[in-house]
């Protein structure tokens, strides 16, 4: 009789342990999953934050979030998300050269009851000329405003292939958050290299244009800095430079039948 009393204490407190063990985990409680962007310029980097809540009892760690396709950034909260604290997912979605309708999603892992969790963006990237059109006089004094410390840079001499790098001031000289989309050229030889997060009214950062022409002779491309500035057409920057075959080989000049540096 004590035997089986004391079994069936024991069977009791292990179901009890695992009861407690299983509640004892974090959740993660969105206040959306999905978020419509409507039409959005083509060219901008549309981005929304997805925030939540840890309404569990223990610590969430995001362990990673994949976005469904390349043209979607994804960023969170790096750091443990304590029980009753707040913590979000971002995706920003690259509009640049992608007219038309899109749906794209992000997946969460983490250690939280739901360890998976799928969030999604959708809108329609329309022409940035045309959308111009719709805007009220209050939604452009409101926007953000893209300035540029110059608009055309002269690497002079350089050697086809070689990469240069190009640095340029942008000031947000508007009323709302400033955000850089991507880039576009006439080439393919013209890459961003630090692009900055969103500078609020007043701020500037650096950009690095990243150049490396292939083609001979004298070259002007022009790239179009894409962003949410709904003032006027997207801001241009010039790139120029004399482009050589190689410039370890001197110029040279015939004297009768011998080659000599020219001088």
């Amino acid at each position: 009789m004590t035997r089986t009393l004391t079994t069936s204490l024991l069977g009791l407190c292990l179901l009890l342990l695992t009861a407690l063990g299983a509640s004892a985990q974090g959740v993660l409680e969105f206040t959306q999953t999905m978020h419509d962007f409507g039409n959005v310029a083509e060219g901008s980097m549309a981005t929304h934050e997805f925030k939540f809540k840890n309404t569990g009892n223990q610590p969430v760690v995001i362990a990673n979030v994949q976005a469904s396709c390349g043209c979607t950034t994804p960023d969170w909260t790096k750091t443990p998300v304590m029980p009753g604290k707040t913590g979000f997912i971002r995706a920003a979605y690259n509009s640049a050269g992608r007219p038309g309708q899109f749906n794209k999603t992000v997946t969460v892992t983490s250690n939280a009851a739901t360890p998976t969790m799928v969030l999604t963006i959708k809108g329609a990237v329309v022409d940035k000329a045309e959308m111009a059109k719709s805007y009220t006089a209050a939604q452009i004094a409101k926007s953000p405003k893209l300035t540029l410390d110059r608009k055309l840079h002269d690497f002079g001499k350089m050697e086809s292939g070689q990469q240069l790098t190009a640095k340029f001031t942008v000031k947000n000289t508007g009323k709302s958050d400033l955000q850089l989309g991507s880039i576009t050229s006439n080439c393919y030889c013209v890459s961003l290299r630090n692009q900055p997060k969103a500078l609020k009214p007043g701020e500037s950062a650096t950009i690095e244009l990243q150049y490396a022409q292939r083609q001979i002779g004298q070259m002007a491309d022009v790239v179009t800095l894409h962003s949410n500035d709904i003032t006027g057409p997207d801001a241009t920057i010039t790139l120029k430079a004399n482009v050589v075959q190689n410039l370890s080989q001197q110029s040279m000049l015939k004297e009768g039948a011998a080659a000599v540096p020219f001088k």
